[in-house]
This record gives structure tokens, C-alpha cells and sequence, in this order.
């Protein structure tokens, strides 16, 4: 691949060190340009779209995500943590072979409808982002196994969230006070952190303790002490789980 001899990436980087980047990057299909300040998505990257598979950006100051992101047909990991994304583009849904997709630490107040259409994702992170409500566009990825929307600003989970696929929901650090009880019928729903956010001790659904497939429940730091937890209806059965996952990892 020729690559130019003045290639712009919003910042001042030698053109040997850009070139140096750009040929690893052809070889290996990682790209990884990590806390160099730069202000925009570096266009340049078209050239490999091909066959990247894993491109991190993390650390600079890019604030927006350009509809190009949906040509790189290869990719499988894209990290972006820790810019200034206040939103995302609807051709981000054409990632078909997107599995691991990093945004924590941006502002984000919502997703795209596309995002649904990730069909290969299996983690996600949008920890420290300005969501408000729970995107329910995840509900419909089939393959997911790990999200990670703590420190936002969600204040519920709603009865939509039945559909959820994943093994672990962490949103640690929201608002949330309200629990819809169908939560429970999430089918691989095993872990699931609440730590420090408005729950009182009324609004734990019975159901996530009997009848559910949660084997850990994270609630520490909210609007009750925790050993309450013990005089709930179905904490024996809660515990019953907790005991035995414990064993099986021991």
C-alpha cells in the first residue's frame, strides 16, 4: 500500500512515525493511536477497511464518528474510551462482525436505532457516558454477554429488559429507584450489579431472589442496609445459587 507523504491526523506526528502506524496496521490488522490529542476520526484509516479487525483510538479528543465507520466489514474490536462522542452514527449498526465495542468515558445521552443490528456483539462498555434511560436497542443482540452502563444517569429498568441476552448487566453508580419484576425472566442473566444508586428496599422485585437466574446480586450502597436484604422472600433460594456458582468457581 502507498501511503502518502503528508497524511493529516488532526495532530503533529512526524510522517515516519504516521507511516510507521499505518504499514503495522496493513501487516496486522490492529491500529492502535491512543492519547495523541487527536480532534477528528483519522480518514486515512479507508485504506485498511478491508482488513482491520481491531482499531483503538482511546484517550484523544475526537468528537465526532464519521458515517465511514460502517466500511471496515473486518472488525471485530473498536475502542474508543475516553473522547468527546456525543453521538453515534446510524451506519455503526453495518459492523456485522463487531464483537467488542469500548465507549466508556464520552457523552453519550443515547444510541442509534442501527445499534441493534450489531449482530455479533458480546461486550460492550459505556460506563461514564449522559444516558438517561436504558437502551433498549440491546435488547436485540442475540450474543451478548457483558454490559457495562455504570456511572450514567439511568433512573429505571424497564419491563422491556426481559429480552435481554446478557450473562452480566453492571449499572453501578446511575439513578435507578425503579426495577420492572420481569427482569427476572432475562434467560442468561447471572450477574447483576446495582451498587450506589436509589433503590430503597421495597423496589428489589421478589422475583430477581426466587425466581430468577441471578446468582449475584450486587446492591451495596443504595437507600438501605444491606443485611435487610436476608428478611426478603426468596433470599434462601437467591443463596442457593450464590453458594453453588461460588463451588463451581472455587
Amino acid at each position: 500500500m502507498a501511503i502518502g507523504e503528508i497524511i493529516s491526523f488532526g495532530f503533529a506526528m512526524g510522517n515516519s512515525a504516521l507511516k510507521a502506524h499505518l504499514e503495522t496496521a496493513q501487516k496486522t490488522g490492529v491500529f492502535q493511536l491512543t492519547g495523541k490529542g487527536l480532534n477528528e476520526f483519522p480518514v486515512d484509516l479507508q485504506r485498511l477497511a478491508a482488513n482491520l479487525r481491531t482499531m483503538d483510538l482511546s484517550g484523544n479528543k475526537i468528537e465526532t464518528l464519521p458515517s465511514v465507520i460502517g466500511h471496515f466489514p473486518a472488525l471485530k474490536s473498536l475502542t474508543l474510551n475516553n473522547n468527546k462522542l456525543a453521538v453515534l452514527p446510524e451506519d455503526l449498526g453495518k459492523l456485522k462482525k463487531l464483537e467488542n465495542l469500548h465507549l466508556s468515558g464520552n457523552s453519550l445521552k443515547h444510541l442509534p436505532s442501527s445499534f441493534g443490528q450489531l449482530a455479533a456483539l458480546k461486550i460492550l462498555s459505556l460506563s461514564g457516558n449522559r444516558l438517561r434511560e436504558f437502551p433498549l436497542q440491546l435488547c436485540q443482540l442475540r450474543h451478548l454477554d457483558v454490559v457495562d452502563l455504570s456511572k450514567n444517569q439511568i433512573q429505571r429498568l424497564p419491563d422491556d429488559l426481559e429480552q435481554l441476552q446478557a450473562i452480566e448487566l453492571n449499572v453501578n453508580q446511575n439513578q435507578v429507584s425503579q426495577i420492572s419484576p420481569r427482569i427476572s425472566r432475562c434467560p442468561r442473566l447471572k450477574v447483576l450489579r446495582m451498587e450506589e444508586n436509589c433503590l430503597e428496599i421495597s423496589m428489589i422485585p421478589i422475583s430477581i431472589l426466587a425466581d430468577s437466574q441471578i446468582s449475584l446480586l450486587a446492591v451495596e450502597g443504595n437507600l438501605f442496609e444491606i443485611r435487610k436484604l436476608r428478611d426478603l422472600e426468596g433470599y434462601d433460594k437467591y443463596m442457593e445459587r450464590f453458594t453453588a456458582t461460588k463451588k463451581k468457581f472455587a
